[in-house]
């Protein structure tokens, strides 16, 4: 019961933090750095799946695991999406 509350705090404290430094970037750097950082976060696909392994009811574990799966999936595909909009805006229009 410990290791949940303590899971439950740093989850809280970690969405806090991440909404308080989000609104601190301006607009013109947010999807630069937003972009990189979704990249970046493909880490947290191999995250989920190692906590997915450590959790004793295997039926949670697969639940847990393939949610967070998921959604660390649609964070990065998101990022490089944006990241490839983000320059095309930059280049011009291409001859035929």
């Amino acid at each position: 019961m410990g290791g949940l509350l303590v899971g439950i705090y740093v989850f809280v404290l970690s969405c806090f933090v991440g909404f308080e430094i989000i609104t601190k970037v301006p607009p013109t750097l947010h999807t630069p750095l937003m972009s990189g950082a979704n990249a970046i976060s493909g880490i947290t696909i191999v995250g989920a799946i190692y906590a997915a392994c450590q959790t004793s009811d295997p039926r949670i574990s697969a639940i847990l695991g393939c949610v967070a799966v998921a959604m660390a999936t649609i964070n990065v595909v998101g990022g490089f999406l944006v990241t490839d909009r983000m320059l095309a805006m930059f280049g011009g229009k291409k001859k035929r």
